[in-house]
């Protein structure tokens, strides 16, 4: 099994920053990239970017492209997610998980993620 346990969600207003982190523990070994996902009330989880742990490839939905940015220590097994240039729509709670399968990094947003995060809430305020 992989432990996921997200920090570093909070309060900010609009056009501020904040840094998520994902922390890895477990069979990490068995995990070839994580991402990130959001969800807010009353609406569908989404795709936020995801990141290979060998090599680093990226890959990011449209709405969050050129704000945020993820990166990995792979001797820390943990996942980072800077977010800057905040916006109200942002506003969601943070979950990160992991996939198996060495899928193309674009494809990533459909990949079977089987372990998951307790998640972490972001709000921005306007």
């Amino acid at each position: 099994q992989v432990q996921l346990v997200e920090s570093g969600g909070g309060l900010v207003q609009a056009g501020g920053s904040l840094r998520l982190s994902c922390a890895a523990s477990g069979r990490t070994f068995s995990s070839y990239a994580l991402a990130w996902f959001r969800q807010a009330p009353g609406k569908v989880r989404e795709f936020v970017c995801a990141i290979t742990w060998s090599g680093g490839s990226t890959v990011y939905a449209d709405s969050v492209k050129g704000r945020f940015t993820i990166s990995r220590d792979n001797a820390k097994n943990t996942v980072y997610l800077q977010m800057n240039s905040l916006k109200p729509e942002d506003t969601a709670n943070y979950y990160c998980a992991t996939t198996p399968a060495p899928i193309p990094t674009i494809q990533m947003w459909r990949a079977p993620y089987d372990y998951w995060g307790q998640g972490t809430q972001v709000t921005v305020s306007s």
